[in-house]
């Protein structure tokens, strides 16, 4: 009998029981979705934390203080650093292409008679470059606001809605603690952090502004540096940690109290957690596959029980045992590749969807996509056989009694 014959004969078959068809394939529908949603997802939120550390700025390095063995919060028992120390690192780090020092509080800030509590920074003006953070309307902090502490300030989109609602916020005054101040920019819109924070709640500052004339002290919470390519990076951080040992005098042997940060770190990290959830995911993936399999394999040896005498009858006028085997083996592989092709649909629209709920980018899982279709197949074929072979099997004398 022909592979067409066969198949059609299969497909006649199948669209007997409908229902029972759809039911079948469920699982496999559901574990071949489950995959291409995790693969998706996964990678979206991979590219999604990739995207948000690349916006801190490139080539970046942070120094804080506290031991490297602390988080990146957790630092601040440790003194705090020095505008000497700051210079003493722009002048001896020789791969530094910029250097930041920042320092920044939670602060109200008051425009007439709106106000809100926002990240104040106090920052030099290599900040925003490094940063790689620009201006949407205005101009950012310079080197003459720094050096005269000019009573001047750049906001975040969101902090200029708040306080200046439906009107200009260039040239405004606005008050923080006991100082005016004039915006002279707005800064473009960075949205959420991979950590849910919002960058656009921020007011910078001169870091001399507001180190004097807001704190009273010129104290450092933590410095931005910028390599000048992404290969001298590491050649960076060792001067920086080679200053910055010499200038908190650290002994030979002695654990530093400071860390010099590398955002290529966490990212390491990151995708090994997300590396780690999405493999763990698609186990679970895969165990509904098995499941499914399973349910194909029973619905066919049901099917061979109840179709006994009709295999009975075709073995009788001379139908070879592997045009049987062919025909349920047929069966089994078109059950789970049509739930293959719904698990497809139902895995792109739900891995779509859940992109936009927990807003990360949707990267169409292309490789996934026939190695799932595949692996449905597979299914198929592997469940499928041993029914096939039992109905091939059949004594036809007895499946013609058969009741």
């Amino acid at each position: 009998m022909t592979l067409p014959a066969t198949a059609s004969l299969a497909f006649t078959a199948l669209m007997r029981n409908r229902l029972r068809s759809l039911l079948t394939m469920l699982g496999v529908v559901i574990g071949v979705g489950a995959v291409l949603m995790m693969q998706a997802t996964g990678r979206g939120a991979t590219a999604y934390v990739g995207d948000t550390i690349s916006a801190m700025g490139s080539n970046l390095l942070m120094v804080i203080p506290g031991s490297p063995r602390r988080q990146m919060g957790g630092g601040m028992t440790a003194p705090l650093f020095t505008v000497a120390d700051v210079e003493a690192v722009r002048r001896r780090a020789h791969d530094l292409d910029a250097l930041a020092a920042v320092t920044t509080r939670p602060m109200r800030l008051v425009a007439g008679a709106n106000n809100r509590i926002v990240s104040v920074g106090g920052v030099s003006p290599e900040f925003l470059s490094i940063r790689g953070w620009g201006v949407a309307d205005g101009r950012t902090l310079t080197r003459e606001d720094e050096r005269q502490a000019a009573q001047v300030c750049v906001l975040g989109k969101t902090v200029r809605d708040a306080l200046f609602p439906g009107g200009p916020a260039l040239g405004q005054e606005l008050r923080v603690h006991e100082l005016s101040c004039r915006v002279v920019g707005v800064l473009e819109a960075k949205g959420a952090s991979a950590f849910g924070m919002d960058q656009d709640d921020v007011m910078y500052l001169p870091f001399s502004t507001f180190s004097r004339r807001v704190l009273g002290s010129e104290r450092v919470a933590f410095m931005m540096a910028r390599a000048p390519s992404p290969d001298r990076i590491d050649d960076l951080k060792a001067q920086l940690e080679a200053v910055m040992r010499e200038r908190r005098r650290i002994l030979e042997g002695d654990e530093d109290d400071f860390a010099v940060r590398d955002p290529r770190e966490l990212q390491a990290v990151l995708d090994q957690v997300t590396g780690v959830l999405t493999t763990f995911l698609l186990g679970v993936a895969g165990i509904s596959l098995v499941v499914g399999g399973i349910g194909i394999m029973n619905i066919m040896l049901v099917s061979v029980t109840e179709r006994t005498r009709e295999i009975g009858v075709r073995l009788a006028v001379g139908a070879r045992p592997r045009d049987i085997l062919s025909q349920f083996l047929v069966e089994a592989v078109a059950l789970s590749a049509a739930g293959g092709l719904l698990g497809i649909l139902l895995g792109l629209a739900g891995a779509w969807g859940l992109a936009k709920a927990i807003s990360v980018p949707f990267v169409f899982p292309a490789a996934a996509i026939p190695v799932a279709f595949g692996v449905s197949l597979l299914v198929g074929v592997v469940f499928g056989v041993f029914p096939a072979r039992k109905a091939a099997r059949l004594n036809p004398l007895a499946a013609l009694r058969f009741e």
